[in-house]
């Protein structure tokens, strides 16, 4: 039999750990790993510093858990979305037009993944999860392009893994180096305009790449 007040305090405990992972999230992305203080993670989610190793054990623990909560966020608006597998060219310009839009909304995705690549997926590799919510990322595409295949719109020797890399890749690059790319190439790229375009030529280059017989998106 569960204890007066045991749900309340599980209650109390959940949205203290939540309100330090999103705290976390703001201040990972704003100062870096290194730069980041676990005192400034408290004041933000208005919590005692202690309550953060009490529920993580230490500052890398808790970017591991901000690792894996970026990534469940990622995959759980993902997952809300309505492809329609009668229509695979189109959904598949939704999916991009998603990955692109929500890289755009979420620029901390862009930053904390930034990081953990400078420090070398030190923190990803210590992760048990990061693993399981790949496979959901992938799994949200693969029935896409069966359809697609299966109306001999796309290629029958596709890896899924390769197609997931390029819109990846896509949306990730124009957004991550933004600020440096439109210093070099002298453009406003950070425009309603450009990002607009920049969407509209990816979906046509990942439809290119997915064509049967090099056919046209």
């Amino acid at each position: 039999m569960q204890k007066p007040g045991a749900g309340t305090r599980a209650a109390q405990a959940d949205r203290t750990r939540t309100s330090i992972l999103k705290a976390a999230v703001k201040v990972f992305s704003r100062q870096g790993y290194a730069g980041a203080r676990t005192e400034q993670i408290a004041s933000q989610a208005q919590c005692n510093e202690r309550m953060i190793y009490y529920y993580f054990g230490s500052k890398d623990e808790l970017f591991v858990s901000v690792l894996e909560h970026i990534y469940a966020q990622f995959n759980r608006a993902e997952a809300r979305q309505r492809f329609d597998l009668a229509q695979p060219r189109q959904a598949i310009r939704d999916l991009v037009a998603f990955t692109w839009n929500y890289y755009l909304k979420h620029p901390e995705f862009i930053t904390i993944l930034g990081t953990e690549n400078l420090l070398q997926g030190v923190h990803a590799r210590k992760s048990s999860n990061l693993r399981a919510l790949s496979g959901t990322a992938v799994g949200m595409l693969e029935p896409i392009v069966r359809a697609g295949q299966e109306q001999g719109l796309f290629r029958e020797d596709i890896d899924i893994r390769h197609v997931y890399l390029m819109i990846a890749s896509l949306c990730y690059f124009y957004n991550s180096n933004l600020h440096t790319l439109s210093c070099f190439l002298d453009d406003a790229l950070a425009s309603p305009s450009e990002k607009h375009n920049w969407l509209g030529f990816i979906s046509d280059l990942v439809l290119r790449g997915l064509a049967r017989g090099g056919e046209g998106a």
